[in-house]
This record gives C-alpha cells, sequence and structure tokens, in this order.
C-alpha cells in the first residue's frame, strides 16, 4: 500500500482506540477523533489514546437536533480537513452533511455478513438464529440503515457453545481491527470495490434490551440455549424464579442422561430445573437439556447455579489487622477507578458505579501489583460486585480458603485384583474434574472380555479451549509460572511417591484397559513411570547449569565491556498426544520433562485407554499441582488432537503415534509454527548372527517381538537370522511359544493378555493373511484365540521376502517375521536392515565384539541394542531417525525438546 490518508475516526470503545492505533502506526495521518462525552468523569478508550498524541478530540453529546444537524458540530467536523470518515464503533446518529463531506466518504464496520442482521444487535441475533457463521462487514456508508455498498467481508464458524463474547474476542474483535485498516488502505490505493448488497437474505433485526430478553420456555432445548448464549453478557436473558428476576449466563447443550440434582422451580417452565453440581439444568419442550453456569439475582450478585441453595448460608469474616489493611488499599484503588464516587461505602457497586470491563483489568492488576500472592480472575468481579462481597471474597482467596476444598471426584469403582479400583472418568480441566462441554461420552472397554469398564467423558473444541486457557492462565499469572525450579522439583518427587503409593491400583487400571499383563505394568507401565518422574524431578534446579545456561565471551567494543550469557527457559502451553499401549508409562516419558521444564500442558490419552491418565490427573491434584499446569482431555484424536496441533496458544506439541498422524500435526502445527517433537512407527530390524549365544538370541528375540503383547514402538518388525542357525532359531522359538500362557492378564502366571481393542486385533488377522496371500510361511499362531476377549495367538513366519508387506509394514503385534541371510555376510544384511523408510531401534547378536560395533554404526536407527532388547532407562535418550521421527524423550536431552534459548547481552 503506497497512499496514506488523512483520516477522520468517529466512534467509540476499545476497539476504536485499537483502530485508531494502528491507522496511525501504518502511516495515516488521524486529524480529528469524534467521541462520546465523558461518563462518570471518566474519558472513552478512544478518547484517552487521541489525548496522549496530541490528536484534536471533539465529543459531541449529539449530532443532530430535532432531526436536523447541529450546524457548530458539523463546522467543528469540517474543520479538520478530513478526506474519509471511519467509523470502526458508533453509537450517535452521524448526519449525511458529514457522512458525505470527505473527498472519500465513509466507511463503517458491522459485525454481521450484511445484508443478514442489519440494525445494532446483530452479533446476539447472530447467535439467537442458531446461525452457523458469524462475521463483518466493512460497508461504505448512506442514507439507509447498514444498506450502503460492501467494501470486504470476513467470516468465521460458529461453535456449538460459542457466546458474543467469544465469538468477539476471538474473531470480530481482532479480524475486524485488521480488516479496518485493510479498507483504509485500499481506499488510498484506490482499488476499494462498491458491491451493491443483495436483497435477498437481507434482515433487520431491532435492538435487544433487557425488558425483551425473557425466556419463553416452549421452544426445544437449542432454541433455549442460543436465547441464553445470543444475551450473554448484555442484556442478558432472564427468567422469573422466585418471585424475583433471575439472569442466565454460560449456556450449553448437554447431551447425557439426567443429572441428580435439586429441582427448582422456573415461572413459565413446564418442568422444574435441576440444580446441580455442574450448573442448573433447564429442559426444553423437546426433553432435551440446556446447562447453565452462571447466575445473576436483581441486586447485581453473580453466583455459580451450582451454589443455588447455599448462596445465603457465607458468614462474614472477622478481618485480621493485615486483611483490614488490605480491605483498605483494596478501598483505594477502587476509589482511583471511580473517581465520581465520593465515598466507597461496603454497599458501593463496582459497575453501577461507572466501571466496565476495562476496569475490571486495571484493578485486579493493581491488586497484584500490593498483593502478588493474591490470585484474582476477571470472573471473581463480576461474582462480587459489591465492595463488602468483593473483600469478603478477596479474603477468603487470600487466606487460601478456596484452595482447601476437596476435589470432587465421580468415580467408577470395581472391586477387582484383591482391592476395590477408583476410576475417575471425566475431564481433567484447571484443576477439576467435569463433564465434557456438550456432555457427551463413549464406552471404554476392557480386552480381556469385551466388557464396559466405564463411560468417559468425550471432550469438545470447547473443553480443548477451556484446558488450553487454563495452562495459559497458568504458566503467565499463576502459582506456577512463580515457583523456583527446586519447588518444582518437590512438586515432581511428591507426585512419584504418590504413584508409587498407588501402583497396584496403577497396574490394575492399566490392565483391564489396555491389557497388559499385570505383573509387566507393575514393573514397567507403573514402574518406569515413577522412575522418569523422580529423574526429572532432580533435574529441575539443574538446568540452567552447564550447557543449559552459559557465559559467552564476545568482542568488545572499547572502552566498554560487554557481557553475554545464555539463559533457558520453558516453552509456554505444551500439547502432548500419547498412544494406546502403553498409556501411563508414555504419559510419563513426555510429561515429566515437559514439567520440569517449567511449562504447562495439555494432555489427550488415546481415547481406547484414557483411565489411568484420569487417575494420574487425581495424584497430580492431591500432590499439590496448581491448577491448570495439569489437564487431561479424552476423547477424540480427529477433533481433540486436531484443535490442540491447531490452537494458537500452544507453543509445543510432542505426540508419540503412527507415521500419518504425525505429519498431519507438523501441518498442523505450521498454523503458528509451534516446536514440535514425534515418536512414530517403526520396523526395527533384529540381525542375528550364527556367531551368538543361541538360547540368549531365542529368549531376547522373543521379547524383542512379543513384550507386552507385541504393541511395542520399538518391537522387532523384522529379524535377520543367519541361514546356518535358522532352523534351529526358529525351532526353539517355536518350542518356547507353545509354553506360553495365554490368559486373563490378572492373573499372575499370564504370559501373554489380550491386544489392546478390537479394531487392533481385526487389522492383526489381516496383516497375517496377507503375509500368507504373499508367500509366506506361517509356521504358527496367526489366528484369535477361541475365548472371550481381543487374544491373539503369537505368531511366527518364515520365508519372508523384502518385498512383502509384511517385510515393509509394521504389524504392532505378536508377529514375528524372519528372513534368512547367507553365512558370513554382513554388510548385505545391513542394507536389507536399513531399506526402510523407519528408524526407530534395531539390534544385533554376536559375540564378535568388533562386528558387533561396526554393525551398530551402520545401522539407521535412534537405538541400538547389542546382545540385549528392550533395554530403555529413564537416562537414556529415545528417539527415532527418519520417518520414525524426531527430537528425543527420556535422558538430558528430552529437556531440549520443552525449552528454548535466550541469549542476553549487557554493556557496563
Amino acid at each position: 500500500y503506497q497512499h496514506k490518508l488523512k483520516l477522520a475516526l468517529i466512534g467509540q470503545s476499545i476497539f476504536g482506540q485499537e483502530v485508531y492505533n494502528k491507522l496511525r502506526k501504518e502511516g495515516h495521518k488521524v486529524v480529528g477523533v469524534f467521541t462520546v462525552p465523558d461518563k462518570n468523569g471518566q474519558a472513552d478508550p478512544l478518547a484517552l489514546a487521541a489525548e496522549k498524541d496530541g490528536t484534536p478530540v471533539f465529543k459531541f453529546p449529539r449530532w443532530r437536533a430535532k432531526g436536523k444537524p447541529i450546524q457548530e458540530v458539523v463546522a467543528a467536523y469540517k474543520s479538520v480537513g478530513a478526506e474519509l470518515n471511519v467509523l470502526p464503533f458508533c453509537t450517535q446518529f452521524i448526519p449525511m452533511d458529514v457522512i458525505d463531506c470527505p473527498k472519500h466518504g465513509s466507511i463503517i464496520y458491522h459485525p454481521s455478513i450484511l445484508p443478514r442482521h442489519r440494525g445494532a444487535s446483530a452479533i446476539n441475533w447472530t447467535l439467537i438464529q442458531g446461525d452457523k457463521k458469524a462475521g463483518f462487514t466493512i460497508f461504505w456508508a448512506d442514507d439507509g440503515l447498514d444498506t450502503g455498498p460492501i467494501l470486504l467481508q470476513r467470516e468465521c464458524d460458529v461453535g456449538q457453545n460459542d457466546t458474543v463474547d467469544d465469538l468477539y474476542n476471538r474473531f470480530l474483535f481482532p479480524e475486524g481491527i485488521k480488516a479496518m485498516v485493510e479498507a483504509v488502505h485500499l481506499i488510498a490505493d484506490g482499488k476499494a470495490p462498491r458491491i451493491p448488497q443483495p436483497k435477498e437474505g437481507a434482515t433487520y433485526e431491532g435492538i435487544q434490551k433487557k425488558e425483551n430478553a425473557e425466556i419463553s420456555w416452549d421452544q426445544p432445548a437449542a432454541a433455549l440455549h442460543n436465547w441464553i448464549r445470543g444475551h450473554d453478557k448484555v442484556p442478558g436473558a432472564w427468567a422469573t424464579i422466585d418471585g424475583q428476576v433471575v439472569t442466565f449466563y454460560g449456556s450449553s447443550l448437554l447431551d447425557a442422561s439426567v443429572p441428580a440434582g435439586q429441582e427448582l422451580a422456573i415461572k413459565g417452565a413446564s418442568r422444574p430445573g435441576l440444580v446441580t453440581k455442574n450448573g442448573l439444568v433447564v429442559f426444553g419442550n423437546d426433553g432435551k437439556m440446556v446447562l447453565v453456569r452462571n447466575l445473576q439475582f436483581e441486586d447485581g450478585k453473580m453466583i455459580p447455579a451450582s451454589k443455588y441453595f447455599s448462596a445465603d448460608e457465607t458468614t462474614a469474616l472477622e478481618l485480621t489487622e493485615e486483611e483490614k489493611k488490605m480491605a483498605e488499599d483494596i478501598r483505594a484503588i477502587w476509589k482511583g477507578i471511580l473517581s465520581n464516587v465520593a465515598v466507597i461505602e461496603d454497599s458501593t457497586d463496582f459497575f453501577k458505579s461507572g466501571a466496565s470491563s476495562m476496569h475490571v483489568v486495571r484493578m485486579l492488576e493493581e491488586i497484584k501489583q500490593k498483593y502478588s500472592g493474591l490470585q484474582l480472575q476477571n470472573e471473581d468481579v463480576y461474582m462480587a460486585t459489591k465492595f463488602a462481597d468483593f473483600i469478603q471474597m478477596a479474603v477468603r482467596k487470600f487466606r487460601g480458603e478456596d484452595k482447601e476444598e476437596e476435589l470432587v471426584i465421580d468415580y467408577v469403582s470395581k472391586n477387582m485384583n484383591n482391592m476395590t479400583v477408583n476410576m475417575p472418568y471425566q475431564c481433567f480441566i484447571n484443576g477439576q474434574f467435569i463433564n465434557a462441554d456438550d456432555g457427551k461420552t463413549y464406552d471404554t472397554i476392557n480386552p480381556t472380555d469385551g466388557s464396559v469398564i466405564a463411560s468417559v467423558s468425550s471432550a469438545s473444541l470447547a473443553d480443548v479451549d477451556k484446558a488450553v486457557a487454563a495452562a495459559k492462565e497458568a504458566f503467565e499469572n499463576g502459582e506456577w509460572g512463580r515457583m523456583n525450579a527446586r519447588a518444582r522439583g518437590r512438586l515432581l518427587y511428591r507426585l512419584a511417591d504418590l504413584m508409587e503409593e498407588h501402583q497396584e491400583e496403577l497396574a490394575t487400571i492399566e490392565s483391564i484397559d489396555s491389557g497388559a499383563v499385570y505383573t509387566l505394568a507393575l514393573k514397567t507401565h507403573v514402574g518406569m513411570s515413577v522412575q522418569t518422574f523422580r529423574y526429572f524431578a532432580g533435574w529441575c534446579d539443574k538446568i540452567q547449569a552447564s550447557e543449559y545456561g552459559a557465559t559467552i565471551p564476545i568482542n568488545q567494543a572499547r572502552p566498554n565491556h560487554n557481557l553475554t550469557f545464555t539463559k533457558k527457559e520453558p516453552i509456554g502451553v505444551c500439547a502432548i498426544v500419547i498412544p494406546w499401549n502403553y498409556p501411563l508409562m508414555m504419559l510419563a516419558w513426555k510429561s515429566a520433562a515437559c514439567l520440569a521444564a517449567g511449562n504447562t500442558l495439555v494432555l489427550k490419552p488415546a481415547q481406547v485407554t484414557p483411565l489411568t491418565s484420569l487417575k494420574f490427573a487425581e495424584l497430580s491434584a492431591k500432590a499439590g499441582f496448581p491448577k491448570g499446569v495439569i489437564n487431561i482431555l479424552p476423547g477424540s484424536g480427529g477433533l481433540v488432537g486436531q484443535h490442540l496441533s491447531e490452537h494458537p496458544d500452544v507453543r509445543k506439541v510432542g505426540f508419540t503415534g503412527s507415521t500419518p498422524t504425525g505429519k498431519q500435526i507438523m501441518k498442523s502445527a505450521a498454523t503458528n509454527l509451534k516446536k514440535v517433537s514425534l515418536e512414530l512407527g517403526g520396523k526395527s530390524p533384529l540381525i542375528i548372527f550364527s556367531d551368538c549365544e543361541l538360547d540368549r538370541a531365542v529368549k531376547m528375540g522373543m521379547g524383542a517381538v512379543y513384550f507386552n503383547k507385541g504393541e511395542n514402538c520399538i518391537a522387532a518388525g523384522r529379524l535377520f537370522v543367519e541361514e546356518s542357525i535358522h532352523d534351529e532359531f526358529v525351532r526353539k522359538v517355536v518350542e518356547e511359544i507353545k509354553k506360553m500362557k495365554i490368559g486373563d492378564p490378572l492373573d499372575r502366571s499370564t504370559d501373554h493378555g489380550p491386544q489392546n481393542h478390537k479394531a487392533h486385533l481385526e487389522k492383526l488377522l489381516q496383516f497375517c493373511k496377507t503375509g500368507v496371500k504373499e508367500g509366506a510361511t506361517l509356521v504358527y499362531g496367526g489366528r484369535q484365540v477361541r475365548r472371550p476377549g481381543f487374544f491373539m495367538e503369537p505368531t511366527v513366519f518364515t520365508d519372508v521376502e523384502d518385498h512383502m508387506y509384511i517385510a515393509q509394514e509394521e504389524s504392532f503385534g505378536p508377529v514375528m517375521v524372519i528372513s534368512k541371510f547367507k553365512n558370513g555376510e554382513v554388510d548385505g544384511v545391513l542394507r536389507r536392515a536399513n531399506n526402510t523408510e523407519y528408524g526407530l531401534a534395531s539390534g544385533v547378536f554376536t559375540k564378535d565384539i568388533s562386528k558387533a560395533l561396526y554393525v551398530s554404526e551402520k545401522l539407521e536407527a535412534g537405538t541400538v541394542f547389542i546382545n540385549t532388547y528392550n533395554k530403555t532407562d529413564v537416562a537414556s535418550p529415545f528417539g527415532g531417525f527418519k520417518q520414525s521421527g524426531f527430537g528425543k524423550d527420556l535422558g538430558e536431552e528430552a529437556l531440549h525438546e520443552y525449552l528454548r534459548t535466550k541469549a542476553i547481552t549487557v554493556e557496563y
């Protein structure tokens, strides 16, 4: 854009202020700002910004009198000599003498996709009428009501539970500012279109006011929800309860069974509402439900709807001398904001005295400066608008009484494995177990017998946004962000101790949810998870040591001296997406390093194995982790995982899973260039030379394939056995397989449990059929075990040629794929072993150490095992090459994945 204009800004609000600032930054000259008079002694934000810059500011209460322009006002406007009028947000009627005066006329921002929803309550009506798309229009002003030619439009999707604030903050505000600036550029360069508005689809709706926002109850639940959210927060949809007007805020559709609660009669409703632990449930005439989270009474007091019957039970606190001083300091802060109020009384209402949402932020920030230990949120102000109520709430938070509330958990409890197992099943967001925003659930299945273990909350897009917002708040403003590294380490140690205390319960849950044999779950799934958290707890206060923070000699610009040093910092909100084969261990491998580095996280467990992750969430809360640091969202990978990968407030994604999904995550992460680490698929080669210790090679080779039912990312996907020992090796393997006990994973004598889920079992059976079809020899197995559940026989294929499907693709199951290689061959078998796009792990068995080291050097894999297999340790880095991903879990190197480096130079 080459040309600049002289502009008159006519309007008000923070939106107007931001448009003003951006236009000046782009080089346009604002020759005058025309805004509303001060209200209760408070200047409009647009006026404040312009006055600070020395831009002429005019505050006219009106532009017309008795339908005619006020000539003095018009003359004052014309005196600035504008070439274009920009109306970003204007509530006044502007005369056509002013609209048409500039060389380029006037442009107006309107928050709807014109010609739909003309009028002053466009955003409200977008939601009230259940539109699937929202947006805004910048149009050329004419003498009609929002009827002028269109200059540009933008649109966005409307979420099922979006409110006016959601649409405004997410899209209409930020994108509207950019579009206003773009529109001015287009006009300046002579490229701005004038597209007549179509007549088809044109609507006009009047201004929504409190008196016509009463809820009509004879409607479907979706219509009730749209009415409530369309009026949230202004003017507020209301109903009469117990003889007084009560306003409803924070609604969402509830797709679940009717919850337990206390009935509440609502005037006009054919069915009483239910006050539940999550809020007020109301019913549409179709029998479906809407959940309302907050209620506001006539006196302005707002409460959580779940507290309706206990709202008046709180007794006033007796303040200590320190708390009295804090109260007076807060009174002074209120007085500084409410300068129009002579005295701040206990009954003074913050908003009725002229404060706005902008003043809420200012007030909380001023309190934070004086009392850093007092953490207040915007919602706290809306819940306690009168000074006395606000002080009572602030003192309770200052005392930590809000933290003393016991964590409320609904369990699915089962008596099994000689214990009672208690399993949370809801989303864990901001320190609370809650139902999914839309109430949806799904069943998680026990692979041993196909029975339902629990109905688990299925997180929605709204839940992702809530969890990310909670993690962001905890990182940027919460206790976690201010905590010193040693205290962070103590929390991780405490969490590891709690996991160890609950190891039998965790292992039992892991067994019934994933099919892992209990003894393996106890030692590896849980045992290594505990070790991982302890290992990284020890790193917390050492990250700035050694290469993690260094001083660097640089050239001096004499006579000055310079000091340059580096500092390692946490990245921010991290999304962690884990697989179903080691549910708890994969959580630990990524989360422990992430938390040790000081980040916060939102973790999505695999949809089929959510239960140990949710139990972990419970233990993290009991360990004392601040709210928002750890968030767990069970549900669909395509929905939750995708949204996390794309989310603009997520700065890092750590993923373990399939290569195709990893590629999709990389594409999605490009939206804001977030950091990514991937541990993906494998087809790990295991080379067994004739000079090996054969019995050991058989034992280790079987472990390399059948460990954890073959559901092991580093499983030996292909064995290369030297020709002279091939037949004996196969014979010994089959002999050992026949000794394996297949059965209930909770039975201590079981060697081989069920596959993780039914779809995976079916995939494995098809894998075996393909092998037979291609000509490989099925020596043993390849069938489903005849018993309830998802059991598969350990399988052995021989005569597998390099071009075959089973030689190239990962089975991720108990399938041993064996190929011969010629006696004495080394480089030839290495070429075959490396002829794959995967490079996660590999192994070699030989007594010749020189040969072993030569092979380990040539193998293209992130891990090489010599005369052993599956030997991982928390201190050893783990990760792959090629299409097996990049980045490391475990060991010191894992910390690099969750840190960023800052260089600081000081001149002295």
